[in-house]
């Protein structure tokens, strides 16, 4: 990728999804598929990883996982960027507990290229950014609402 295809793309995220039991029900891959298919995020990397009771890791093919026969996760098979390497697979590996699966997804939020290219053109750099987990966000606001319906009585 040369600097001026970096210069036009949106932010790279990535995330590690265990399963637990190494159950992967595909559930979320319809979902996945659309993000894809409206062009909000671009899959850059997508792979899969067990760790075994004994703490043994290894690393799976995106293809049929859930072993049911159809196509699932073939549709990525071969989306790699080289951004994942070993050592990242090792890495997410150790968040596992022993007997789960995790997939490893990087993507690309095409949704906010256009700004994110816009700003770097105009000199503009991040300098922290993060995410506020969903279990945070709904402990602040019942404690919110608890404040809240107090001060009404």
């Amino acid at each position: 990728m040369s600097v001026d295809e970096f210069s036009e793309m949106g932010p790279v995220d990535y995330l590690v999804l265990e399963f637990p039991g190494n159950r992967m029900t595909g559930e979320g891959l319809p979902l996945l598929l659309d993000l894809v298919e409206r062009r909000v995020i671009r899959v850059l990397d997508l792979s899969f990883v067990r760790k075994d009771e004994d703490g043994t890791v290894t690393a799976l093919k995106v293809a049929d996982l859930d072993g049911d026969g159809e196509l699932d996760l073939a549709v990525f098979e071969g989306a790699s960027s080289g951004l994942l390497g070993e050592d990242d697979l090792q890495e997410a590996a150790s968040v596992l507990e022993p007997g789960n699966s995790a997939g490893i997804l990087v993507y690309e939020n095409l949704w906010a290229a256009p700004l994110a290219a816009a700003l770097r053109r105009s000199g503009a750099r991040m300098v922290a950014n993060g995410r506020i987990p969903a279990e945070d966000l709904l402990a602040s606001l019942d404690a919110l609402e608890a404040g809240t319906a107090g001060s009404d009585s």
